[in-house]
């Protein structure tokens, strides 16, 4: 809450390009503890790919098969980003789900062994914390291990941009759900890696 009495909803972000031309980026807000019992990974993770269908008027279509997930452009076969998984773990206080890359439109050849998308739960000192962390990406649009400053600002205002946003609203609004009343975002940067920001 600020000094003019509004109640903010922090949501935590980093997007950075690493040294080896991946890219790192995160977003998390802490739930209140009452929901602990319903924020599952699994849970997320389902929510995600609802809300990514939803958000883009089904421009991007979420699509199971087996042990992979795909993000498919409309009705066609083409998938933009492939995922082996979910992988579910646990460890004291966190439990995750992890989605790896495998393939897809939007992924560089040569690295699609490469990536993951993970939705963490962390039991804290003020809630529940949920992470939306997305790792080791290696984007077609960054070209390779070098890429040039024109691909870096048409990553940054394409895909990085539309990332951030998806991700911020699904948080945003998975609180205004669970909690019944919305209040206002506040987008809050974070360092958990170095690298040049995105």
């Amino acid at each position: 809450m600020n000094g003019n009495g509004t109640e903010y909803h922090d949501i935590a972000c980093q997007q950075v390009l690493l040294r080896d031309a991946s890219v790192f980026s995160i977003q998390w807000t802490v739930m209140p503890a009452v929901y602990a019992p319903l924020l599952s990974p699994s849970f997320l993770v389902s929510r995600y790919l609802a809300y990514l269908r939803r958000c883009t008027l089904s421009l991007i279509r979420p699509a199971h098969h087996g042990e992979t997930v795909e993000f498919r452009l409309l009705d066609t076969g083409l998938s933009l980003v492939s995922f082996t998984g979910p992988v579910f773990s646990v460890e004291a206080h966190t439990s995750s789900a992890t989605l790896r890359i495998c393939g897809g439109f939007l992924v560089q050849p040569r690295e699609c062994h490469r990536g993951e998308l993970s939705f963490g739960v962390e039991t804290v000192a003020d809630g529940v914390r949920i992470t939306l962390r997305l790792s080791d990406f290696c984007p077609l649009l960054l070209g390779g291990a070098a890429p040039s400053l024109v691909r870096k600002i048409l990553y940054r205002s394409t895909q990085a941009t539309i990332h951030r946003i998806v991700t911020v609203r699904f948080l945003a609004r998975l609180r205004r759900e669970l909690t019944g009343h919305g209040t206002r975002v506040r987008v809050v940067r974070v360092r958990v890696r170095e690298g040049e920001d995105i």
